[in-house]
C-alpha cells in the first residue's frame, strides 16, 4: 500500500538546461546605451513629446487625444506637432492650448500661408511657430515626410495615432525607433 501512495503522489521531474548559464553575450553596448537613455526619458518629469497622427478621425478620438494633450501639458510637458485642420494635429494643438499656450511648438511642413484658412485660425496666437518658406514649392506630402521628421528630431517622446495601411506615419514611427525615441503608437483600426 505505500507502494502506490508513492507513484500516485509523486512530483514529476523539472529539466533545467545549464550548458548556457556561464555564457554572456557580448552584444552591442550601445544597445545598453539607447535603453537607459529611454529609461532615463520616461522617468523624466518634464519631456518634449511629438504628437503626429491622422487626419482622418472620429470626433471621439479627437476628443481623446486633446484629453490627453491637456493633460499632459498640465504635467509640464512641452508638445510638438504640426499644423492640422482636423485630426490629430488639430486635437493636439486644442489641448495644448487648453492647458498652457507656452508649452506648445508647432512645426509646419510648409508656410502660414500655405495652410487652410481654418488652420491658419487655429494658429493665432500660438507663440512657437517655426515656418519653411524653403519648402514652399515641394508637394504637401513630401513637405510632410520631413517635417515629421523635423518634429521627432526635437523631441524624446513620439506618440502617435494612425491606422495600419498609413506608410508615411509608419515611416515616422520607424524614424522615431531608429532615433531611440521613447514610442507610443496606437492603432485607429
Amino acid at each position: 500500500m505505500e507502494e502506490k501512495f508513492e507513484e500516485t503522489h509523486s512530483q514529476p521531474s523539472i529539466m533545467v538546461p545549464v550548458g548556457d548559464l556561464d555564457t554572456v553575450d557580448e552584444g552591442n553596448g550601445e544597445d545598453v546605451d539607447a535603453l537607459a537613455q529611454e529609461l532615463a526619458t520616461i522617468r523624466q518629469s518634464a519631456k518634449r513629446i511629438a504628437i503626429i497622427g491622422s487626419r482622418n478621425l472620429t470626433i471621439t478620438h479627437q476628443q481623446i487625444i486633446e484629453t490627453l494633450t491637456t493633460s499632459l501639458v498640465m504635467q509640464g510637458n512641452t508638445i510638438i506637432t504640426s499644423g492640422g485642420s482636423s485630426g490629430t494635429n488639430a486635437a493636439a494643438i486644442r489641448g495644448a492650448l487648453k492647458a498652457n499656450p507656452e508649452k506648445l511648438k508647432i512645426i509646419l511642413p510648409q508656410t502660414i500661408g500655405q495652410q487652410p484658412s481654418d488652420v491658419q485660425d487655429q494658429l493665432i496666437g500660438v507663440p512657437n511657430i517655426i515656418e519653411h518658406p524653403d519648402r514652399a514649392m515641394m508637394t504637401l506630402a513630401d513637405a510632410s515626410r520631413i517635417c515629421n521628421r523635423e518634429i521627432i528630431s526635437e523631441c524624446q517622446q513620439l506618440i502617435c495615432f494612425l491606422s495600419h495601411s498609413s506608410n508615411t506615419l509608419h515611416k515616422a514611427v520607424e524614424f522615431a525607433e531608429e532615433s531611440h525615441k521613447v514610442v507610443t503608437v496606437f492603432y485607429l483600426d
